[in-house]
């Protein structure tokens, strides 16, 4: 009575297990990645923001400051000048450039996120495999124990002469490649325990596993990352491609010049300051400049495409995600329906087990078979996680 209430116990507690997981909420933390791998991520970002700083003033030129002593027999000159040539208007160069330099700063920004999603997704994965490793463990020390089972009770039926010796032998053989089996997920769940430890900022045990939901395919597509990405690439492509343009254009610039010369002690020079402004109209004939504007429109059209391939490959990348997950939902519903036969079947040996009928090699056989389909329906949930994991991280 108690096996068969304690068994009543453990379905009722499967079939309420998905109801209990869907009711908790939660996602990868980034505080799964140690402070050295977070601190990496910051550094990149704060480079973005300085080149994206430097690049939005970099059609802005440079003032030049220089000092000069030229020594003679009759005399010394001592000078010193500013100048400064400043574009003021580059047929939208300009304009372009500051917005080349902000989509520049976004796709970066965007590809920095990626990466860190992506090393986020690579520890997240590592921690469910160790914890679906610890399962397969757990269902191979079962299946163990009914080859064992299975062992001792030919054994018996040889010595009896009920059986010859081959079917004993294979019996051996099965148990052996389970032993095996069971020697490569000791070597697998530690080997996952160090690649674990090269990222992560604690021991796997510390971290509780994140629970996530499927997002529908339109919310997908909308934060999808790499589709962002390939968008401000365009964008980037875009504006660069009119910076390219304006190269070849007419350019009006501010000139403007100041020369001191300086009192010498030994000589007659006095101090003379002399100033020069005005402005410059200039446009350069280069023969290659078709060739360069067409190269970059070529270039930007191809990123166009990169983006509608991109598009396709994440809808697709989506419903090969949806086919995955239908696909162990079904393999749930077949685990769920073999715990209830197995269910059934163990409350009737237990019965002929009290009436001398079976023996308690049966019940713990039965048992154990049972145990291993609970197994089975928690490793098939990890698995829908770590699918659902993977297209959180292509997600904003």
């Amino acid at each position: 009575m108690h096996l068969q209430k304690s068994a009543k116990l453990t379905l009722l507690g499967l079939l309420i297990l998905p109801s209990f997981l869907s009711a908790q909420k939660s996602e990868p933390d980034e505080k799964i990645l140690s402070k050295d791998r977070l601190n990496i991520f910051k550094y990149n970002q704060e480079e973005n923001e300085q080149s994206s700083s430097k690049l939005k003033k970099d059609w802005i030129n440079p003032i030049n400051l220089s000092y000069s002593k030229d020594k003679s027999d009759t005399s010394n000159t001592i000078k010193s000048a500013i100048s400064i040539s400043q574009p003021i208007f580059k047929s939208g160069g300009i304009y372009s450039a500051i917005k080349y330099a902000g989509a520049t700063y976004k796709y970066n920004t965007l590809d920095i996120e990626l990466q860190k999603k992506e090393l986020i997704k690579e520890a997240t994965t590592m921690l469910f495999n160790l914890h679906i490793t610890t399962l397969n463990i757990k269902k191979s020390e079962l299946l163990l124990k009914n080859a064992n089972i299975d062992v001792d009770r030919k054994k018996e039926q040889v010595i009896h002469g009920f059986l010859d010796t081959s079917t004993l032998d294979n019996a051996i053989l099965d148990a052996n490649e389970i032993k095996n089996q069971l020697a490569d997920l000791y070597y697998q769940k530690e080997e996952l325990i160090y690649n674990f430890s090269n990222i992560a900022s604690g021991d796997y045990r510390s971290f509780e596993l994140p629970i996530l939901k499927l997002v529908d395919e339109k919310a997908f597509l909308k934060e999808n990352l790499e589709l962002s990405k390939a968008r401000a690439d365009v964008e980037q492509q875009d504006y660069y491609k009119d910076m390219i343009m304006s190269n070849y254009l007419p350019s009006l610039s501010v000139e403007a010049n100041h020369t001191q010369y300086h009192e010498d002690k030994h000589n007659d020079i006095q101090n003379e300051n002399i100033y020069s402004y005005g402005l410059s109209l200039s446009m350069p004939l280069d023969v290659r400049a078709y060739n360069d504007v067409q190269s970059q429109r070529i270039n930007y059209l191809t990123k166009k495409l990169n983006l509608k391939n991109t598009e396709l490959e994440e809808k697709n990348f989506y419903r090969t995600k949806l086919s995955r997950l239908k696909m162990l939902e079904n393999k749930k519903t077949i685990a769920k329906e073999d715990y209830k036969l197995y269910n059934s079947l163990l409350e009737i040996i237990i019965e002929e087990k009290n009436a001398e009928v079976k023996t308690q090699s049966d019940v713990d056989t039965l048992e154990n078979s049972q145990k291993i389909k609970s197994i089975e329906l928690k490793i098939y949930e990890l698995e829908k996680q770590i699918e659902l994991l993977d297209l959180y991280a292509k997600i904003s």
